[in-house]
Protein backbone atom coordinates (compact mmCIF):
# COMPACT_ATOMS: atom_id res chain seq x y z
CA UNK A 1 0.00 0.00 0.00
CA UNK A 2 1.42 3.13 -1.04
CA UNK A 3 -0.38 6.49 -0.40
CA UNK A 4 0.73 9.70 -2.35
CA UNK A 5 -0.64 12.67 0.25
CA UNK A 6 -0.96 16.05 -2.53
CA UNK A 7 -0.62 19.31 -0.62
CA UNK A 8 0.19 22.82 -0.74
CA UNK A 9 2.03 25.54 0.47
CA UNK A 10 3.33 24.74 3.92
CA UNK A 11 3.69 28.18 4.75
CA UNK A 12 -0.15 28.66 3.94
CA UNK A 13 -1.81 25.66 3.36
CA UNK A 14 -4.29 24.91 6.59
CA UNK A 15 -6.52 22.00 5.31
CA UNK A 16 -3.27 20.57 4.03
CA UNK A 17 -1.95 20.13 7.25
CA UNK A 18 -4.43 18.30 8.76
CA UNK A 19 -3.79 14.91 6.97
CA UNK A 20 -0.05 15.31 6.58
CA UNK A 21 0.34 15.57 10.39
CA UNK A 22 -2.35 13.32 11.33
CA UNK A 23 -0.12 10.72 9.20
CA UNK A 24 3.64 11.74 10.32
CA UNK A 25 2.06 11.67 13.55
CA UNK A 26 1.34 7.98 13.21
CA UNK A 27 3.64 6.60 11.26
CA UNK A 28 1.75 6.30 8.02
CA UNK A 29 3.93 6.01 4.90
CA UNK A 30 3.43 7.96 2.54
CA UNK A 31 4.90 10.15 -0.74
CA UNK A 32 3.88 14.16 -0.64
CA UNK A 33 3.40 15.93 -3.86
CA UNK A 34 3.56 19.69 -3.32
CA UNK A 35 1.52 22.07 -5.98
CA UNK A 36 1.63 25.83 -4.65
CA UNK A 37 -1.04 28.12 -4.83
CA UNK A 38 -1.09 30.33 -8.04
CA UNK A 39 -3.13 32.91 -8.64
CA UNK A 40 -5.81 30.55 -10.78
CA UNK A 41 -5.62 26.92 -9.36
CA UNK A 42 -8.83 25.32 -10.86
CA UNK A 43 -7.87 23.59 -13.72
CA UNK A 44 -4.57 22.86 -12.30
CA UNK A 45 -6.35 20.66 -9.01
CA UNK A 46 -8.57 19.80 -11.16
CA UNK A 47 -6.67 17.43 -12.57
CA UNK A 48 -6.15 15.36 -9.51
CA UNK A 49 -8.62 16.49 -7.62
CA UNK A 50 -12.48 16.51 -8.45
CA UNK A 51 -13.59 19.14 -6.05
CA UNK A 52 -9.71 21.44 -7.29
CA UNK A 53 -8.82 21.27 -3.65
CA UNK A 54 -6.32 20.16 -1.60
CA UNK A 55 -5.05 17.83 0.10
CA UNK A 56 -6.38 14.72 -1.79
CA UNK A 57 -5.26 11.24 -1.03
CA UNK A 58 -4.31 8.93 -3.89
CA UNK A 59 -4.15 5.02 -2.92
CA UNK A 60 -3.91 2.99 -5.72
CA UNK A 61 -7.19 3.58 -8.41
CA UNK A 62 -8.90 5.43 -5.39
CA UNK A 63 -9.07 9.44 -4.93
CA UNK A 64 -9.89 10.53 -1.23
CA UNK A 65 -10.36 14.50 -1.48
CA UNK A 66 -11.74 16.49 1.89
CA UNK A 67 -9.57 16.34 4.58
CA UNK A 68 -12.05 14.97 7.26
CA UNK A 69 -12.91 12.59 4.15
CA UNK A 70 -9.15 11.15 4.24
CA UNK A 71 -9.14 11.05 7.46
CA UNK A 72 -12.18 8.71 8.03
CA UNK A 73 -10.55 6.79 5.19
CA UNK A 74 -7.50 6.27 6.80
CA UNK A 75 -9.26 5.30 10.18
CA UNK A 76 -10.82 2.15 8.50
CA UNK A 77 -7.18 1.27 7.62
CA UNK A 78 -5.21 2.04 10.38
CA UNK A 79 -4.98 2.41 14.29
CA UNK A 80 -4.70 5.25 15.89
CA UNK A 81 -6.44 7.98 13.75
CA UNK A 82 -9.67 8.36 16.62
CA UNK A 83 -9.42 7.34 20.43
CA UNK A 84 -10.07 3.90 21.79
CA UNK A 85 -11.90 5.18 24.71
CA UNK A 86 -15.68 5.86 22.94
CA UNK A 87 -16.53 8.98 24.89
CA UNK A 88 -13.58 10.07 23.67
CA UNK A 89 -13.62 8.94 20.42
CA UNK A 90 -17.45 10.61 20.30
CA UNK A 91 -16.42 14.12 21.81
CA UNK A 92 -13.19 13.68 19.46
CA UNK A 93 -15.54 13.33 16.16
CA UNK A 94 -18.08 16.37 17.62
CA UNK A 95 -14.73 18.53 17.57
CA UNK A 96 -13.12 17.49 14.44
CA UNK A 97 -16.99 18.30 13.01
CA UNK A 98 -17.00 21.56 15.07
CA UNK A 99 -13.75 22.97 13.34
CA UNK A 100 -14.53 21.61 10.22
CA UNK A 101 -17.93 23.16 9.19
CA UNK A 102 -17.54 26.21 11.94
CA UNK A 103 -15.08 29.05 12.82
CA UNK A 104 -15.23 31.08 9.96
CA UNK A 105 -14.60 34.49 11.35
CA UNK A 106 -11.10 32.75 12.87
CA UNK A 107 -10.52 31.19 9.31
CA UNK A 108 -11.26 34.34 7.09
CA UNK A 109 -9.39 37.01 9.88
CA UNK A 110 -6.35 35.47 10.55
CA UNK A 111 -5.36 32.96 7.72
CA UNK A 112 -2.67 30.92 8.30
CA UNK A 113 0.79 32.25 7.44
CA UNK A 114 3.48 30.31 10.10
CA UNK A 115 6.75 32.48 9.25
CA UNK A 116 4.63 35.85 10.19
CA UNK A 117 4.05 37.29 13.60
CA UNK A 118 1.54 39.95 13.30
CA UNK A 119 -0.43 42.17 15.87
CA UNK A 120 -4.68 42.27 14.90
CA UNK A 121 -5.91 45.89 13.88
CA UNK A 122 -8.79 44.22 16.78
CA UNK A 123 -10.71 41.88 17.35
CA UNK A 124 -14.49 42.11 16.85
CA UNK A 125 -17.30 40.44 18.26
CA UNK A 126 -17.80 36.91 15.83
CA UNK A 127 -14.21 36.12 16.16
CA UNK A 128 -14.03 36.81 20.23
CA UNK A 129 -16.71 34.37 20.38
CA UNK A 130 -14.35 31.68 18.25
CA UNK A 131 -11.77 32.18 20.76
CA UNK A 132 -13.73 31.62 23.41
CA UNK A 133 -15.37 28.52 22.13
CA UNK A 134 -11.73 27.50 20.98
CA UNK A 135 -10.82 27.65 24.54
CA UNK A 136 -13.81 26.29 25.99
CA UNK A 137 -13.36 23.29 23.45
CA UNK A 138 -9.26 22.66 24.47
CA UNK A 139 -10.03 23.01 28.30
CA UNK A 140 -12.87 20.30 28.12
CA UNK A 141 -10.90 17.68 26.05
CA UNK A 142 -7.87 18.13 28.42
CA UNK A 143 -9.91 18.21 31.66
CA UNK A 144 -12.16 15.33 30.66
CA UNK A 145 -9.45 13.14 28.65
CA UNK A 146 -6.55 13.92 30.63
CA UNK A 147 -4.21 15.22 28.16
CA UNK A 148 -1.91 15.80 26.80
CA UNK A 149 -3.86 15.68 23.95
CA UNK A 150 -7.02 16.94 23.23
CA UNK A 151 -8.61 13.35 23.50
CA UNK A 152 -6.41 11.88 25.76
CA UNK A 153 -2.68 10.59 25.70
CA UNK A 154 -2.37 9.96 22.03
CA UNK A 155 -2.39 12.24 19.35
CA UNK A 156 -5.50 11.50 17.00
CA UNK A 157 -7.36 13.09 14.16
CA UNK A 158 -9.13 15.83 16.19
CA UNK A 159 -5.59 17.27 17.41
CA UNK A 160 -4.29 17.25 13.52
CA UNK A 161 -7.51 19.05 13.10
CA UNK A 162 -7.01 21.64 15.23
CA UNK A 163 -2.88 21.38 14.20
CA UNK A 164 -3.16 25.21 12.18
CA UNK A 165 -5.24 26.54 14.68
CA UNK A 166 -1.94 26.73 16.85
CA UNK A 167 -0.34 28.44 14.32
CA UNK A 168 -2.83 30.94 13.77
CA UNK A 169 -2.95 31.33 17.67
CA UNK A 170 1.12 31.88 17.81
CA UNK A 171 0.86 34.00 15.37
CA UNK A 172 -1.52 36.54 16.19
CA UNK A 173 -1.40 35.98 19.71
CA UNK A 174 -4.28 35.26 20.61
CA UNK A 175 -6.06 34.53 24.06
CA UNK A 176 -7.66 31.44 24.43
CA UNK A 177 -6.73 30.72 27.93
CA UNK A 178 -3.55 29.20 29.88
CA UNK A 179 -5.07 25.24 28.65
CA UNK A 180 -5.81 26.28 25.51
CA UNK A 181 -2.26 27.71 25.38
CA UNK A 182 -0.58 25.10 27.15
CA UNK A 183 -2.02 22.58 24.46
CA UNK A 184 -1.14 25.07 21.25
CA UNK A 185 2.80 24.91 22.88
CA UNK A 186 2.51 21.31 23.18
CA UNK A 187 1.35 20.19 19.46
CA UNK A 188 3.64 22.46 17.78
CA UNK A 189 6.86 21.20 19.78
CA UNK A 190 5.47 17.37 17.94
CA UNK A 191 8.28 16.95 15.55
CA UNK A 192 5.72 16.24 12.68
CA UNK A 193 4.97 19.99 13.37
CA UNK A 194 8.14 21.43 13.57
CA UNK A 195 9.52 19.20 10.37
CA UNK A 196 6.50 21.28 8.73
CA UNK A 197 7.27 24.07 10.01
CA UNK A 198 10.70 24.23 8.74
CA UNK A 199 9.75 23.51 5.15
CA UNK A 200 7.33 25.91 5.52
CA UNK A 201 10.07 28.94 6.85
CA UNK A 202 12.30 27.41 3.84
CA UNK A 203 9.83 28.80 0.86
CA UNK A 204 10.34 31.44 -0.93
CA UNK A 205 6.97 31.65 -3.26
CA UNK A 206 4.82 34.10 -2.07
CA UNK A 207 0.76 33.83 -2.48
CA UNK A 208 -0.39 37.41 -2.89
CA UNK A 209 -3.61 36.98 -1.71
CA UNK A 210 -2.73 35.59 1.09
CA UNK A 211 -0.29 38.19 1.77
CA UNK A 212 -2.65 40.52 1.13
CA UNK A 213 -5.26 39.67 3.68
CA UNK A 214 -2.85 39.69 6.81
CA UNK A 215 -1.53 43.17 5.44
CA UNK A 216 -4.97 44.29 5.88
CA UNK A 217 -5.86 43.24 9.11
CA UNK A 218 -2.56 43.53 11.61
CA UNK A 219 0.32 44.69 11.63
CA UNK A 220 2.92 42.54 10.57
CA UNK A 221 5.65 42.55 13.61
CA UNK A 222 8.54 39.66 12.07
CA UNK A 223 9.21 38.02 9.32
CA UNK A 224 10.82 34.59 9.18
CA UNK A 225 10.69 33.05 6.21
CA UNK A 226 13.63 32.63 3.71
CA UNK A 227 14.19 35.68 1.38
CA UNK A 228 12.04 35.90 -1.90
Amino acid sequence: MTYTLITANRNYSSWSLRPWVLMRALDIPFENDIIYFEEENYERFRAFAPNAQVPCLKDDDRTIWDSLAIMEYLSERHEGVWPVDEKARTWGRCATAEMHGGFAPLRNICPMNIGLRAKLHHVDLPLQRNLDRIGELFAEGLSNFGGPWLAGDSFTAVDAFYAPVAYRVRTFNLDIGAKGRAWVDHIIAHPAMQAWEAEALTETHREIGHEEEIAEIANITQDLRASV
